[in-house]
């Protein structure tokens, strides 16, 4: 594996990434497009963006979709702003290879979902040529109207654990990362692996607890 900067933690804050992986025609990595439901939790965001730095997969997100996430953790923080998170923004769009997807509002029109505010998603999944949509909001993006289009979505423990069984050494690098970023104060692993659980990643997390001594 090559070695890499630490990346920043995308929320909490420390050191950021000096580097990215660049995307080929080749490429047969996983490209995932990140809802906002799965951006609003700090440590679901963190692994995610983290994973995606170590070059598990490649990221994709929206300025709507970084909207919606940053709207709804002002509305539910109160003790966080704006130049906090939008500094958040500005560093995942800088450190993660190619992330923003632009000019796909165009697609929105020939989608059909249970609820229409959710067509960018789809949209954009699609105008990025992506695989997945990762999300916990499974039922607002139904299966076969994504299949039409190539596309699943799937939950985040669901994808972080896949991540873990196809490379166990850069996922628990990335979490390694995750964690060594924490330092005001530090985060023992178990506080980790609690926040893990509260944020749904059940498999993902024991997954991490049975190799907990390395990270």
């Amino acid at each position: 594996m090559n070695s890499r900067a630490r990346p920043k933690s995308f929320d909490w804050g420390t050191d950021p990434p000096s580097r990215k992986r660049s995307v080929d025609d080749h490429d047969t990595r996983i490209i995932a497009v990140l809802d906002a439901c799965v951006l609003y939790s700090a440590p679901v965001r963190d692994v995610l963006l983290r994973c995606a730095c170590e070059g598990l997969f490649f990221a994709r997100w929206t300025d709507r979709i970084h909207e919606e996430w940053i709207g709804a953790l002002l509305a539910q923080r109160p003790d966080l702003n704006r130049e906090q998170l939008e500094r958040t923004r500005l560093m995942m769009n800088a450190h993660a290879t190619e992330c923003l997807v632009e000019g796909y509002s165009h697609r929105e029109r020939d989608i059909q979902l249970p609820d229409p505010a959710d067509r960018h998603v789809v949209a954009a999944a699609i105008h990025a040529s992506a695989h997945l949509i990762i999300t916990y909001n499974l039922a607002d993006f139904p299966a076969r109207t994504l299949m039409a289009h190539g596309l699943l979505a799937i939950h985040p423990d669901a994808f972080l654990s896949a991540l873990f069984d196809t490379d166990r050494n850069a996922t628990l690098s990335a979490v390694r990362m995750q964690r060594a970023s924490l330092k005001h104060p530090p985060m023992a692993a178990e506080c980790l692996l609690e926040a893990f659980l509260r944020s749904g990643l059940r498999n993902f997390a024991q997954r991490i607890s049975e190799n907990r001594r390395s990270i």
